[in-house]
């Protein structure tokens, strides 16, 4: 197995601006809804972002337009395909790092090193504090002196915004369906029947290892975790929070004790996984009865805490909106979880890259903190 680590570390990053630039909402008002007033169309449509009064607030801001022209008379009639906008008011998003670390790079993809609290895509408050978002700022000050539109590296994964660690983005359009595809193609094998997945389980082109630590301590050196995880409702989350769930798709994790800590009741795990579940890490250990240390909203069961609703979003208010949670899944932060490992076939040449996190001390075993062990000595639970 080829080592294509880098030798020296290459950090950048942009420090985030005070406000973002808002956000546009585009609609185009269908006939059944002409000679609707403008009040009416959003207050109708649009009436689980804010009340009406909220809709008149919007509209006397001057932050809806009509074909292109800004609107202040609620009262306006609408035609049928006529073009509406809506800009969001800029707002100051929670403060998250801003620098990443490349810990490998190639003409074909580079792997980040994506700290702790830092959203990698755009959604809810982050629209614009993201990894994404350095990426593409990083390449257009390279290119700046060129007007360069070079297209910048994508994510071809994610992590949750409270892990750390290995993020792999592809740089071409090549790169970024062959990864896809190995991150999808482990999910879907998950599915198979156990023969099947024997057969093949030595075609896997990519492997990922995380570092956590868990509450408590676990009596079994190896546990295999094989809990469907499905949807359940929960505020602030449109499209639902994923859980422990019978009826949930397939995921399977496979836990290894690296050492257990009495005195501070806690313990320190290797985790490898299969599928790619939302939050399959947390909801998994959580499931056993070891929720990752620090995390307030998975709890033993693999079930979420009760939602908290004095955690709101003043600035949405602000622009007539209902309150919305500042933090709708409690405990993206502040939780021990690190991507730390990834290997991987690589995605033109086929060679096996094996790509390694920089552990934080709680992470380490006693060994590797003592520097008796090499951060790649602690192999797989294969």
């Amino acid at each position: 197995m080829s080592n294509h680590l880098r030798t020296q570390s290459l950090v950048f990053g942009i420090p985030w601006p005070e406000l973002n630039e808002g956000l546009f909402y585009s609609d185009v008002v269908p006939h059944s809804d002409s000679e609707l007033t403008l009040i009416d169309f959003y207050s109708r449509k649009y009436k689980n972002s804010a009340p009406i009064q909220g809709w008149l607030q919007r509209i006397q801001n001057g932050q809806i337009s009509v074909d292109g022209r800004v609107v202040k008379d609620p009262n306006t009639i609408l035609s049928g395909d006529s073009v509406l906008v809506y800009h969001r008011l800029p707002w100051k998003e929670p403060d998250v790092p801003h620098l990443l670390e490349v810990l490998y790079e190639d003409d074909d993809m580079v792997a980040l090193n994506k700290p702790s609290g830092l959203q990698v895509l755009p959604g809810g408050l982050f629209q614009q504090r993201t990894v994404l978002t350095q990426l593409c700022w990083s390449v257009k000050k390279q290119n700046s002196t060129l007007n360069s539109q070079e297209t910048h590296p994508v994510p071809v994964h994610r992590l949750g915004r409270g892990t750390s660690g290995i993020l792999l983005c592809a740089k071409t359009k090549v790169a970024k369906t062959r990864l896809a595809a190995y991150f999808a193609d482990g999910t879907s094998r998950v599915g198979a029947t156990s023969n099947r997945k024997a057969e093949r389980s030595g075609t896997r082109k990519i492997s990922k290892i995380y570092r956590a630590l868990v509450t408590g301590i676990l009596v079994d050196d190896k546990v295999i975790i094989d809990q469907p995880i499905g949807i359940v409702r929960y505020p602030g989350v449109a499209r639902g929070l994923y859980v422990a769930s019978p009826s949930g798709k397939p995921a399977l994790s496979k836990v290894e004790v690296l050492e257990r800590d009495e005195k501070q009741n806690c313990t320190l795990v290797q985790v490898e996984i299969e599928s790619g579940r939302p939050h399959q890490i947390r909801i998994h250990l959580s499931f056993i009865g070891h929720p990752l240390l620090g995390d307030p909203l998975y709890i033993a069961g693999g079930q979420p805490r009760c939602f908290d609703p004095e955690l709101v979003d003043e600035s949405f208010a602000q622009d007539g909106g209902y309150q919305r949670p500042t933090n709708p899944v409690p405990g993206d932060c502040g939780y021990y979880l690190h991507a730390y490992q990834l290997v991987l076939s690589h995605p033109t040449t086929n060679e096996m890259i094996s790509i390694t996190a920089p552990l934080s001390s709680i992470l380490q075993t006693s060994d590797e903190a003592n520097g008796s062990l090499g951060s790649m000595s602690v192999n797989s639970a294969n």
